[in-house]
């Protein structure tokens, strides 16, 4: 069975059960809508705008779009690429491409239009389905990108010349599946790494990976068919998709929010009777904030049926949980370890009988293997740090034309992740940091993880990232940078007093207080970081300050 058949599976059952909402607090809608397009829109107030698609629909419209596309010529083994931003063509769109028998390579929304044109090229696309958003940035690549590549727009009003628009292309195609054999062992999907270590590499994954997930994702957090997913972060990425997995194999409904403040999460989690909410660190913390302060009022919702909050993407601080339980205390948690390259979160995953063991990713997930290894590749005793690695049906095929790359991660099936992790005499993996991030600062190996998640208890610290910077006479040394609540202040030897509470070797050697960027997954962008504050960027900071 691929995840098609489970598409399909839920038409045939639940054909008039709600499958996807789209809510978009931030202003109204302005797409035109066409043949059959949603079975409800509503603008319930004005700046709150909501529509939504059954089962039926949402297998209907990725029939109509996998049979225009294969009347452009699109066929099994082609690729196709998807730049939207989150909305309920989204997922119609990407089963659409699969029910061709193409792959669907969805691309990161911030991608500027040399790195769009890059990863077009190096995954071969042979279309590209964008919405509005990206019409400038896609105009500025359309000589380079359009010659023997089919564009389609994906927006309503507004469709630029060069591309198809893709309501008029699927108005008049069959509604029928069309049929096209395929199997786990088939590829499906391209995906691109995060890019927080350099430019993306291309992840080809087989139906057998997707499938997988689905399985993963249920078995890990139980979703039925009265469950209700919020997703929030981007349907690009693996993270959000792997996780609707578990709607879409329960055949339950989901909710695209389009925004990340806590009274759009808490409005649609009352609104829409969300049962399971995946969030990442920083919007956790906003919401907190927001309550800490009084911004946000938890009894002006209604809450109660809200069972799981699930955090992945990132390590995730023992003091975030310590709050959130204090304000939710009946609530179900787990933490999910993953990378785009084990198709998303899930190959290691907590547990959600197993909150007291906050601060570890867990255990190795349903269906996967783990082992952690030192630099002499042999298993590293319980207690000792080493590289983590994981093996199972979610691992990739390979980079996308790189063998290089791949056999340096992958070797005898399994996937060297890059992370340093230990495990406990429990048997619990904790992540200690990016192999590429550990900082050697006089022979001594610091693991920003440990110094982030101490600094995090200070109780003005927002955010914070540690980075290495280089040094003549210890080669590197650690330096925070820090992002201050809104309304706290703090000095530099304030934190540095605060830091006495770790060993010496440990403590930040500079303090930066700044912005903490993140990409749209929640995680930190330290090469960023480091090119912001090479050593005479660090000089010239200081003296400004």
């Amino acid at each position: 069975m691929t995840i098609i058949d489970m598409l399909e599976k839920n038409a045939a059952e639940f054909p008039s059960d709600v499958a996807l909402v789209e809510i978009n607090p931030g202003q109204p809608e302005t797409r035109r809508l066409t043949w059959r397009d949603y079975d409800l829109v509503q603008e319930t107030e004005k700046k709150y705008f909501r529509r939504e698609i059954t089962w039926g629909v949402f297998n209907e419209k990725a029939n109509r779009f996998a049979n225009s596309l294969m009347a452009r010529g699109i066929k099994k083994g082609d690729k196709v690429a998807i730049l939207l931003m989150n909305c309920i063509e989204w997922l119609p769109i990407y089963f659409g491409i699969l029910k061709t028998g193409a792959l669907a390579v969805p691309l990161n929304f911030r991608y500027a239009s040399d790195e769009i044109d890059y990863c077009l090229n190096l995954a071969e696309c042979d279309a590209l389905v964008f919405g509005p958003e990206f019409i400038g940035r896609v105009e500025d690549i359309v000589e380079s990108i359009s010659k023997n590549r089919l564009l389609i727009y994906a927006g309503g009003q507004g469709c630029p010349t060069f591309a198809e628009d893709y309501a008029d292309m699927t108005m008049e195609c069959s509604s029928q599946s069309p049929e096209i054999p395929l199997t786990e062992d088939d590829f499906a999907a391209i995906y691109f790494s995060s890019g927080t270590t350099g430019f993306p590499k291309a992840i080809l994954h087989k139906h057998q990976s997707l499938t997988h997930s689905c399985r993963v994702e249920q078995n890990h957090h139980g979703q039925t068919k009265d469950d209700v997913f919020l997703c929030i972060p981007p349907l690009y990425h693996t993270g959000a998709k792997m996780h609707w997995f578990g709607s879409l194999l329960s055949g339950s409904k989901a909710v695209l929010l389009k925004g990340t403040r806590p009274e759009y999460v808490f409005d649609a989690v009352s609104k829409e009777k969300c049962t399971i909410v995946w969030l990442l660190v920083p919007w956790a913390q906003d919401i907190l904030n927001a309550m800490d302060s009084g911004a946000l009022n938890p009894a002006d919702y209604e809450l109660s049926q809200w069972r799981l909050m699930h955090i992945g993407a990132q390590p995730v601080p023992m003091s975030l949980i310590k709050r959130w339980k204090e304000y939710f205390p009946d609530h179900q948690y787990d933490t999910n370890y993953g990378l785009s390259e084990s198709i998303g979160p899930g190959c290691v995953h907590l547990g959600v009988e197993n909150i007291h063991k906050v601060g570890a990713i867990g255990k190795p997930g349903y269906g996967w293997e783990v082992k952690i290894v030192g630099e002499d590749n042999l298993p590293v005793e319980k207690g000792e740090v080493g590289e983590l690695c994981v093996k199972g049906p979610g691992v990739m095929t390979c980079y996308y034309n790189d063998e290089k790359a791949t056999e340096a991660s992958i070797k005898d099936g399994w996937l060297y992740t890059g992370d340093m992790a230990k495990e406990d005499e429990d048997g619990f993996i904790f992540l200690v940091d990016r192999k590429k991030d550990v900082i050697i600062s006089g022979g001594e190996n610091l693991y920003p993880v440990q110094i982030e998640d101490f600094l995090r208890g200070y109780k003005a610290i927002n955010d914070v990232a540690v980075i290495g910077l280089p040094d003549e006479r210890l080669g590197e040394i650690a330096a925070a940078i820090i992002e201050l609540k809104e309304g706290f202040t703090a000095t530099e030897e304030e934190i540095n007093e605060f830091c006495k509470g770790m060993p010496r070797y440990k403590r930040p050697h500079r303090i930066i207080f700044a912005k903490v960027p993140r990409n749209p997954t929640g995680k930190i962008e330290k090469p960023k970081l480091r090119e912001m504050y090479g050593a005479s960027k660090l000089v010239d900071a200081q003296n400004k300050s």
